[in-house]
């Protein structure tokens, strides 16, 4: 089985959990659970070059890695629930080597879905007066080549904020609109920069825009067809840019 590139990045990011935490009986169990075991105890280098600490056993574990997804296609949900799970949280790694977040959820089930490399998020107040915001947040998703949800496009969980907090996760860009101060959006903003989402912040007024987060870029518009004409092109290009970068940075 060939991996597609978000797999690929998914399993890059895997491999930096596995170097920092893995010892030989994680192996010994990864393996049996992916139908590896034999290529695990039979590797030349795999375990004496993590027993030595060796140069190069991060290399051998991207091999085995890519040789646990390849060889059935329900391996890389084993291999991600498994790797997270080794341990006490959730470990958001870094893939240009910076610092690990390793948090453990009290209020949310953390999804097995992965990212979806064109999904937006969309943050805002649910309010007839921004029926022309959204749909214009839809339309600049489209150009981008994108596609947007708001969380009252799901009910997939018992509670609201349980699907938010699941369509954040599963988006690789997140759209917040911070127009009237929404405590709501706010919140839901704090959410995606925790999980490592690019944030594109709009708003109508620059004084709606927190003082935390004022040093940030945000796109202003105005309310008007005038305005949402510019905010359609603004924000298109906007996701192109980021649709096109490695989403390590936390704000766009």
């Amino acid at each position: 089985m060939s991996l597609d590139q978000n797999q690929q990045k998914q399993l890059l990011a895997l491999k930096a959990v596995v170097v920092e935490k893995f010892t030989q009986g994680n192996w010994t169990e990864l393996g049996m659970l992916t139908g590896c075991v034999d290529e695990v105890r039979r590797h030349p280098r795999l375990i004496r070059s993590l027993g030595f600490g060796d140069d190069d056993y991060e290399g051998h574990v991207l091999d085995m890695l890519l040789l646990m997804a390849g060889r059935d296609p329900a391996n890389m949900a084993i291999i991600n629930d498994y790797v997270l799970g080794t341990g006490d949280g959730i470990t958001l790694p870094s893939l240009d080597g910076g610092k690990r977040v390793v948090f453990k959820p009290s209020v949310f089930e953390v999804p097995d879905a992965a990212a979806d490399p064109s999904l937006v998020a969309v943050m805002m107040p649910f309010d007839a007066a921004f029926a022309g915001t959204h749909a214009t947040i839809g339309q600049a998703c489209a150009d981008a080549g994108m596609k947007c949800q708001r969380v009252d496009d799901l009910w997939e969980h018992a509670t609201v904020i349980q699907d938010v907090f699941s369509l954040i996760w599963r988006a690789s860009i997140v759209v917040c609109d911070f127009s009237g101060r929404n405590a709501n959006v706010f919140y839901e903003c704090g959410i995606a920069h925790t999980l490592g989402k690019p944030v594109v912040p709009i708003t109508q007024h620059k004084s709606d825009v927190p003082f935390d987060l004022q040093h940030h870029r945000y796109l202003q518009y105005l309310n008007n067809v005038e305005g949402l004409a510019r905010l359609q092109q603004e924000l298109a290009k906007r996701l192109r840019t980021l649709a096109g970068a490695s989403h390590s940075s936390s704000f766009g």
